[in-house]
């Protein structure tokens, strides 16, 4: 690490605070010690915030009250003073209409949050899926030293002698309940078995995606983002990261000296190598807007091509969950057999380059941690589209379905809402053969609103009685970062703002070729003009409130989908808070 002077306590942000001998900061101490500390306890200190988006409707963080205990531990070690900010917990399970509607407002809360404390450095605690974009993005605005603690994957499903990943056998065993191979008692079964402790979910889905992310672009302590929720080495790695914050606050060490053009690389390569979420595309772009960094789904394609997928992880992989990757060697073990393709010279927040942190880093297992020269899948997890369907972009996961859809030509059958295309794929007697591409639009950025995770859409009964589980599928939306099948997703433009799947018509044949990265519908420009002249654009969804503001200045899915006032290049920064 380059050597900087380390701060003096003269120097900590919290002095301007509390320090001054006026009547501002006596009424700023007076507080702190209506709370029951003492001078001794705060002052000449680093005052560490934890972010903490706990709540008791966010079961991946139901650990987190006791990891916050543990931080605080370790910042008192160190000579801090933590003190505990609760911030939205944006869930994935019961935030409705989407998390993602919310993403961006975590962020804003997390970013004012830090600006408007007295705080001199973070641990963001999040893990659930849009926590880990949403607390990062915000602290990247703030600017100062933060490090991130994730919560881990929960622990294996089981059900009747078997594994269950969580998400993608909840779609895997809905079909067979569809097909009537699942009775009342076995989906009872399953559901009490597939989630079986606090912890994010334990296949590679976006939770599991964005936390190695995290760790590659060097935010988190090395290895954490592989660690069980509930192993004890989690707790230990929450002290950890209360003590190193502490002195990442004397060392005056900020985000923008370790989240770089060569490290939002690295977290691309990482994530193209573990079977990442679809997801990550769109929080990949919002994070390196917000840094500073031009990450352009084209750039995400080409690492693509190039990165082998070496993490036999479910729903890209077949065989292994998260614990078994712990267990493996992690992401350190996985990042060892990349180091060749890395910048190890990147700095963490661990002090020290990548490189010194992959140093003793071991895979256990070569069957859940491939190879290069072995691996799942020849190219990474993801591939970005082009074509008059999506000039701007489509994403898919050629990884996670059938390899007979990568070329393939079809009609459409599309449906303008999704209680319309539910209703219409559970009628066994609807007309669709396995050559149809089932298309859902409306379900964008603004369409949602908030870009659900819709993509996935449910196989027709009438193919399920068939003995078929997958097709080609479109929409605007997103899936589930559990979920696997040949699901094209995030086109861009989206059918709400007229983009070119709002012209589509059932019977139109749809033509995708993966080889090529393309996706097009076979109609002639003629006629393509005269439906872009008949169509007319939706009525505003809001009048008021939060939706107003997001439907106003939420930019599309090749975008980030962040507000386009919060992007680096929107303007200077806000600075320090005025105190008098």
């Amino acid at each position: 690490m380059t050597s900087r002077a380390r701060k003096t306590a003269a120097e900590l942000r919290s002095a301007r605070w509390f320090a001054p001998d006026d009547l501002r900061s006596f009424g700023h101490r007076s507080r702190l010690m209506q709370l029951g500390y003492s001078e001794d306890d705060f002052l000449g200190r680093p005052v560490i915030g934890i972010l903490n988006t706990w709540s008791e409707l966010n079961a991946c963080h139901g650990h987190f009250p006791e990891r916050v205990e543990a931080v605080k531990r370790g910042v008192a070690q160190a000579g801090g003073f933590a003190v505990e900010l609760p911030t939205l917990s944006v869930d994935e399970s019961f935030t409705k209409p989407t998390s993602m509607f919310y993403r961006n407002m975590l962020a804003m809360e997390t970013e004012e949050t830090i600006r408007s404390h007295p705080l001199d450095g973070v641990v963001l605690m999040g893990g659930c899926d849009k926590t880990t974009p949403g607390l990062v993005m915000g602290a990247l605005s703030a600017g100062g030293p933060m490090i991130y603690l994730p919560a881990g994957p929960m622990l294996r499903g089981h059900h009747a002698g078997g594994i269950l990943g969580s998400g993608s056998d909840a779609w895997k065993y809905w079909d067979e309940r569809r097909a009537g191979n699942v009775t009342d008692a076995q989906w009872r079964g399953l559901q009490g078995g597939i989630a079986r402790s606090a912890g994010i979910c334990m296949t590679m889905g976006t939770a599991a995606t964005m936390t190695a992310i995290t760790e590659a672009l060097g935010l988190t302590l090395p290895g954490a983002s592989s660690i069980p929720a509930v192993d004890s080495g989690h707790a230990r790695m929450a002290a950890d990261c209360g003590r190193r914050i502490v002195e990442m606050v004397w060392e005056d060490l900020t985000p923008d000296r370790i989240v770089t053009d060569a490290s939002m690389r690295n977290a691309a390569i990482v994530a193209m190598a573990t079977g990442c979420s679809t997801n990550a595309v769109v929080h990949l772009v919002a994070m390196a807007r917000r840094a500073g960094v031009a990450l352009t789904l084209d750039d995400l394609d080409t690492l693509g091509r190039v990165t082998p997928l070496i993490a036999n992880i479910r729903p890209s992989g077949k065989d292994y969950l998260m614990e078994d990757f712990y267990y493996a060697g992690g992401l350190r073990g996985l990042m060892s057999r990349l180091a060749d393709r890395l910048d190890t010279s990147c700095l963490t927040v661990a002090g020290k380059t990548l490189g010194e942190t992959l140093e003793g880093a071991a895979v256990y297992n070569d069957d859940v941690i491939r190879p290069l020269s072995n691996p799942v899948y020849r190219e990474g997890s993801l591939a970005v589209l082009r074509g008059n369907l999506c000039p701007d972009g489509a994403v898919i996961k050629p990884a996670a379905c059938d390899p007979k859809y990568h070329l393939h030509e079809g009609p459409a059958l599309v449906f303008d809402s999704y209680p319309d295309m539910k209703q219409a794929v559970d009628d066994e007697n609807l007309d669709v053969t396995p050559d149809h591409v089932l298309v859902l639009r409306n379900a964008g950025p603004l369409g949602g609103p908030g870009m659900p995770e819709w993509g996935m859409l449910p196989i027709p009964k009438a193919l399920i009685r068939q003995g078929y589980r997958d097709m080609l599928r479109l929409s605007d939306a997103r899936m589930s970062g559990t979920s696997y099948g040949a699901c094209v997703l995030h086109i861009a433009p989206e059918s709400h703002v007229g983009g070119p799947l709002a012209l589509l018509r059932s019977g139109d044949v749809v033509r995708l070729d993966l080889p090529n990265r393309r996706l097009d519908m076979l109609v002639s420009e003629d006629e393509l003009q005269r439906r872009r002249a008949a169509w007319t654009p939706p009525a505003p969804r809001f009048e008021r409130g939060w939706g107003w503001i997001y439907s106003r200045h939420v930019t599309q899915a090749d975008k980030g989908c962040d507000f386009d006032f919060l992007e680096r290049d929107f303007g200077a920064a806000a600075g320090e808070p005025d105190i008098f």
